[in-house]
């Protein structure tokens, strides 16, 4: 009868610690010390009050580890020193040109996003408002020139004559292949290098030898775009689209009335 009820002390002794050790509180307070010591080795914190937007990534848009473990793909260098951005904005804009938008809209303009997954903002909102803005001053352009037609109209079977303008001679020109050739990302692409654009635009090609196949034709004309959204932006439309008649249309052949 003794070694019964030894038996069942035992157990009952065994099953108390059991549950004390099942509870949160001590599962909690029996991994407060390694949580410590696995916290010890922290990077101090790096104070950006002072940095611009464009310099640096945001900290909590970082990951803990990266996803290229030992990754042959070479980096891409980019620019980041704000001198050579200001040369690029005298040469596209004219004198004072780098005093014509703000600083981080500067660098804003020329940001990809394709760089750095974006983290730091990038232009697609302004070149599509640059786009738009191109695209219409094109139009009027084409619009406002002599008509290249033919004037010769095939003559009627009964005798009718279509209503003829002056006003309407010029509607000719404004075909939608002439004005996607005219202002094709080929052509605003070699535009761009006569600005040395690729010296400043930040982007991360998908092949770094090969940029071509990477599609930066594509990026240069998207940040020729964005260049005008954000001065339609910060100086309004009236600037922006004087801007864009001179410093875009006029070097790829339109004619531009005074």
């Amino acid at each position: 009868m003794a070694s019964v009820l030894s038996t069942r002390a035992v157990r009952t002794v065994s099953c108390s610690a059991c549950r004390s050790l099942a509870r949160p509180s001590s599962i909690q307070a029996a991994l407060l010390p390694r949580r410590g010591l696995s916290t010890a080795t922290e990077e101090p914190a790096v104070d950006y009050t002072d940095k611009p937007r464009w310099s640096y990534t945001p900290p909590r848009a970082k990951a803990p580890f990266s996803l290229r473990l030992n990754s042959k793909r070479p980096d891409f260098p980019v620019n980041s020193d704000p001198k050579v951005l200001d040369r690029f904005y005298i040469l596209m804009l004219g004198n004072d040109g780098d005093k014509m938008i703000s600083e981080e809209t500067k660098w804003l303009a020329v940001t990809h996003k394709s760089f750095d997954q974006g983290r730091r903002g990038f232009n697609d909102r302004l070149a599509f408002l640059g786009k738009r803005i191109v695209q219409l001053q094109a139009s009027l352009a084409l619009v406002q020139s002599p008509s290249n037609a033919a004037n010769a109209v095939a003559r009627d079977a009964f005798g009718r004559e279509p209503f003829a303008h002056p006003a309407l001679d010029s509607l000719d020109n404004l075909d939608y292949n002439t004005k996607s050739f005219s202002t094709s990302k080929a052509k605003l692409a070699e535009l761009a290098y006569k600005y040395d654009m690729q010296r400043v635009v930040r982007w991360c090609p998908r092949k770094p030898n090969n940029l071509e196949s990477s599609g930066i034709d594509l990026v240069l004309a998207h940040t020729m775009y964005a260049v005008i959204g954000a001065i339609s932006l910060e100086k309004g439309n009236l600037v922006a689209n004087q801007v864009a008649r001179e410093r875009i249309l006029a070097p790829l052949g339109f004619k531009i009335a005074a």
